[in-house]
């Protein structure tokens, strides 16, 4: 089941990714076009070529989709900004994700749906009466409390606020993944040390990094709770998201386009399950154990709840880089699949596999495929495991193309 009351927003920052959403159960997806986005240097975005297949395939299925043109904006970047947001309408695209006004009234002007990036910080009614003009979709800033939230929402319906469509303006929060130190944007730390701005998409994430405190009189170093100080935890709401959804939230916006196709399938798998059993009055204690402990296996730097239950100071992350349960290993490509006998071949080019392992097949338009790995046969003979250099053949009921890669499962630690 999937209810379009609720929108699970999907991150797609490369078409496995694009694929592995709509798997997941996305109602809509967001991506960058060229430069003029805030994920510009860490993911793969697409061009204004993909736009016309994006929008048939998306549309094909029922599937919005936002562009974010949410960089800051300078004099020699608005030839390009009008040539992104014109292709946009000419294609299909559902809106434009935007927080500098040239681009908000560029796109109002010929009649592109605007969203109003989390980039603006708005985190008032009054700004969302005043971005109502320009947008259906406001986002608001991630360090608002679930209270000042339901307050937004319960002015939206009192004062009858609407945006260009004549419906009321939705409000749009991030539910799960990376948060910076900055929060909701305008950091300058990557520009002050590299000249690389995070605010132009190409954050260094210097706060990612460890760093050692000076005591200036003694010259003692020490580091501190030895956390990352200025790396917060990710976000996950999969715990209240009935309290999220009671305050009158209807998208629900997940973060990571710069993450792998099987975290972009897994984190929006839960979070549609989630709104499902919210939907159907079967959401309890024991379905977020169970969606917590899947969201473990993928990209996490721990989880937190952020500022949404009043909050007022951040929690840091204790170690660099993933704390996800699972990981994956390369172990090669496809080569051919034979449709009638349900049987795929793979070069395995490292490592070995055995039948039972967990494999992760991905591709372009393949997606995701996680499955198990089934009979396998090395020169017409079954065989319990195949190992680097063989080309082997598999029982496998998913249709895989030549180059999707093949990888095995394993516990982290």
């Amino acid at each position: 089941m999937t209810d379009t009351t609720i929108e699970i927003m999907a991150p797609a920052g490369s078409w496995i990714s694009l694929q592995a959403a709509i798997q997941g159960g996305a109602n809509s997806v967001y991506f960058g076009i060229e430069q003029l986005n805030m994920r510009a240097k860490s993911s793969n975005n697409f061009t204004l070529k993909d736009l016309t297949e994006i929008s048939k395939l998306c549309n094909k299925k029922n599937i919005k989709t936002y562009i974010t043109l949410n960089t800051i904006i300078y004099d020699h970047d608005l030839i390009l900004m009008k040539k992104i947001v014109d292709t946009a309408k000419q294609t299909g695209i559902t809106a434009i994700i935007a927080s500098d006004q040239a681009v908000i009234s560029y796109a109002a002007s010929i009649d592109m749906e605007v969203h109003i990036s989390t980039q603006t910080n708005i985190t008032n009614i009054e700004t969302v009466r005043f971005f109502a003009h320009f947008a259906d979709v406001v986002i608001l800033s991630r360090e608002l409390s679930l209270l000042q939230i339901k307050e937004i929402t319960k002015e939206i319906k009192k004062q009858q606020i609407k945006g260009p469509s004549g419906n009321l303006v939705q409000i749009e929060i991030f539910v799960h993944g990376a948060l910076c130190v900055a929060v909701s944007g305008k950091c300058y730390m990557s520009l002050h040390t590299t000249n690389s701005s995070a605010n132009r998409g190409a954050c260094i994430q210097n706060c990612r990094k460890t760093y050692t405190v000076t005591d200036k009189e003694d010259g003692h170093q020490f580091e501190i709770d030895n956390e990352y100080i200025m790396s917060p935890k990710d976000l996950c709401t999969i715990g209240f998201l009935d309290q999220l959804l009671d305050s009158g939230i209807t998208i629900l916006k997940i973060e990571g386009r710069g993450r792998s196709p099987e975290y972009v399938k897994t984190t929006t798998q839960s979070y549609r399950e989630a709104a499902n059993a919210y939907l159907e009055g079967t959401y309890n204690k024991e379905k977020v154990k169970k969606w917590i402990k899947k969201l473990e296996t993928v990209y996490n730097r721990g989880f937190w709840d952020g500022y949404y239950l009043g909050q007022k100071l951040g929690e840091w992350t204790g170690a660099h880089g993933s704390k996800a349960t699972k990981k994956k290993i390369y172990l090669g490509k496809a080569k051919n699949y034979f449709t009638k006998i349900q049987v795929a071949e793979f070069d395995l080019e490292t490592q070995q596999l055995k039948e039972g392992d967990n494999i992760l097949i991905t591709g372009r338009t393949t997606g995701v495929i996680e499955t198990v790995a089934g009979e396998i046969r090395f020169n017409d003979k079954q065989v319990k495991s195949v190992k680097k250099g063989d080309l082997f053949s598999m029982k496998l009921c998913h249709t895989v193309r030549p180059s999707d890669k093949l990888y095995k499962i394993v516990n982290s630690k």
